[in-house]
């Protein structure tokens, strides 16, 4: 259990890094602020899914994926 805590807190902090890392792209390159603004929702979505399904097998809901099997 406490290899599934560990695996979960390290894909947590590289998962955050990497929604960080292309938030700060997103900002940085000169596009219209539609595109910008979209961009930022569309990162932000797809990273709370990604934490979502992480946290999901985490618990033992969905079945399969590393998480579950270092239990």
């Amino acid at each position: 259990m406490i290899t599934s805590l560990i695996y979960l807190v390290i894909t947590i902090i590289v998962v955050g890094l990497v929604l960080w890392l292309l938030i700060f792209l997103i900002d940085t390159v000169p596009m219209p602020e539609q595109f910008r603004s979209v961009a930022r929702v569309v990162v932000i979505v797809i990273g709370v899914l990604i934490l979502l399904v992480l946290l999901l097998n985490f618990i033992g809901v969905l079945p399969g994926g590393s998480a579950h099997l270092l239990r």
